[in-house]
């Protein structure tokens, strides 16, 4: 198993220095010049050539790909914002944990929901509540985000003033933001959750359970969940990956000061730095999540982990007969 993970995470790094390079030459080669939207479209010819020497613009694209990997792997140095002049890195880590708070919620609320309910859809197959629950789950899926959140606005902070519109500042200013991002996720894995348990629910062996007296919610939870476990926890992974990314609209929408909006505000502003280390700080969170998944497989399946285990006792055979 250590050795397996010792593996991916060998594999992230050319993973790692294409999402650089890419992001890299995109912002090298895209329209515009950073320097002209800092001093101003009205500066003058030399206050313009001024900022973009001091910037290091000047310099040849490979030069400034070079210099700012090697700042990356040597330093873990993201460069310098444009905007505020501080380290990009230390802007990055001062709002993640806005981000992490986000998507941690959302997740939860996301699982709480979808789980339980893709577990009825699937047991109660043609029921009512299957039926609506197919039909809630793809009206979910097919919502946009920004457009749930501007109506939940309306309706609870506007129409009702129930709770605040913006900010992250407490519990209450938590709920709208988590509802708008946890229920489209929800509905994901609503369906999933469905879909994979009906396959697992026809097998022989949940019929054999049900013929030696086992009680339905024994067979349900220790046969037929568990058996269908591996793309439900593929799902959640992903969508775990894709909300510590960002939930960049959300944000926006609610004012929150998280890395999506953080981002976003790069991107209009043309700060380059800010963009490439966010984007290539969140290529290594996902990448992250996607290893903790494929743990996760070994743990919940027997199958798996014993893969692992024959592939170590055969390495280890290997190495005797050598010696």
């Amino acid at each position: 198993m250590w050795k397996y993970i010792l593996k991916r995470l060998l594999m992230m790094i050319p993973v790692l220095l294409g999402v650089l390079l890419l992001v890299f030459m995109l912002n090298a080669f895209s329209p515009g010049d950073p320097a002209t939207q800092l001093v101003g479209e009205n500066a003058s010819a030399e206050a313009i050539e001024a900022m973009r020497e001091q910037l290091g613009l000047n310099k040849p694209v490979v030069q400034r790909f070079i210099d700012y990997a090697a700042g990356v792997v040597t330093r873990l140095d993201l460069g310098t914002s444009y905007q505020s002049r501080c380290p990009v890195r230390d802007e990055i880590l001062e709002r993640f944990p806005t981000t992490a708070l986000l998507a941690a919620l959302s997740m939860l609320l996301a699982i709480a929901i979808g789980l339980p309910a893709g577990i009825i859809s699937a047991t109660k197959q043609y029921s009512l509540f299957d039926r609506l629950g197919t039909v809630v789950s793809m009206i979910g899926v097919s919502m946009p985000n920004f457009w749930q959140g501007l109506m939940n606005i309306l309706v609870f902070a506007v129409m009702l003033s129930w709770l605040p519109a913006s900010g992250f500042y407490g519990p209450k200013y938590w709920i709208l933001p988590v509802l708008t991002v946890g229920t489209s996720s929800a509905a994901t894995i609503c369906r999933m959750t469905r879909s994979s348990m009906l396959e697992v629910v026809r097998q022989d062996y949940i019929r054999t359970a049900r013929a030696k007296g086992q009680t339905e919610s024994n067979i349900i939870l220790r046969h037929t969940l568990k058996n269908a476990l591996i793309p439900i926890i593929t799902v959640i992974g992903m969508q775990l990956g894709g909300l510590l990314c960002g939930a960049t609209l959300t944000e926006s929408i609610f004012a929150i000061s998280g890395l999506g909006r953080y981002m976003l505000d790069a991107i209009k502003a043309r700060n380059f730095p800010a963009v490439q280390g966010s984007v290539l700080f969140l290529a290594v969170v996902f990448s992250v999540c996607n290893l903790l998944v494929d743990v996760i497989y070994a743990f919940v399946d027997p199958r798996i982990r014993s893969m692992y285990v024959k592939k170590g006792k055969k390495s280890a055979g290997a190495d005797a007969g050598q010696a």
